[in-house]
């Protein structure tokens, strides 16, 4: 599930939901998140 997704789920801007997750980064399992390269977003979009 892409960041966009879930910020659309809580109601809450995506730059909100990031900057939630990056200050509580100790709470989440390390392979959690994941960022994509700027060609990946394109494959998942079908």
């Amino acid at each position: 599930m892409l960041a966009l997704n879930l910020a659309e789920i809580y109601g809450v801007e995506t730059s909100a939901l990031n900057q939630a997750a990056k200050r509580n980064v100790k709470r989440f399992p390390d392979d959690f998140m994941f960022q994509l390269t700027r060609s990946e977003p394109d494959s998942l979009m079908s």
